[in-house]
């Protein structure tokens, strides 16, 4: 089966602003924080579906790849942390050396019995 074509990953320079991370479609730990304030009551938040199962994971849009969120030291984390993420899908470091942003076409969501949903579909699923 063929890989998908996708471009390099282009690095983000450390000045770049939330505002311009957002207009390249790239995400970034301020955008999880948006994220998490937009989905705040529903079960589009970590700590609202738990119960249900829901795993906080990343899904690459472009090849459909699946990965749960880690911990830099690939222990599973309880919410979206960017620091385990493929090295492929890093495009920026912050000061301290952690991830700050990831390539275009990466999404936090969550994974139940082998299904990714995106923060919208936990959001109104039971």
């Amino acid at each position: 089966m063929k890989q998908p074509e996708c471009e390099l990953n282009e690095l983000i320079p450390a000045t770049i602003s939330d505002e311009e991370i957002k207009q390249r479609g790239l995400l970034s730990q301020h955008c999880l924080k948006e994220e998490n304030q937009k989905f705040k009551g529903t079960q589009g938040i970590s700590q609202n579906n738990q119960h249900a199962d829901f795993v906080p994971a990343f899904q690459d849009k472009i090849s459909g790849t699946c990965v749960i969120s880690r911990f830099a030291d690939g222990s599973p984390a309880p919410v979206h942390v960017l620091d385990g993420l493929p090295i492929a899908w890093i495009t920026g470091y912050d000061e301290e050396g952690h991830v700050s942003t990831v390539r275009k076409g990466i999404v936090a969501g969550f994974l139940r019995d082998a299904h990714f949903y995106t923060r919208d579909e936990a959001a109104v699923s039971a």
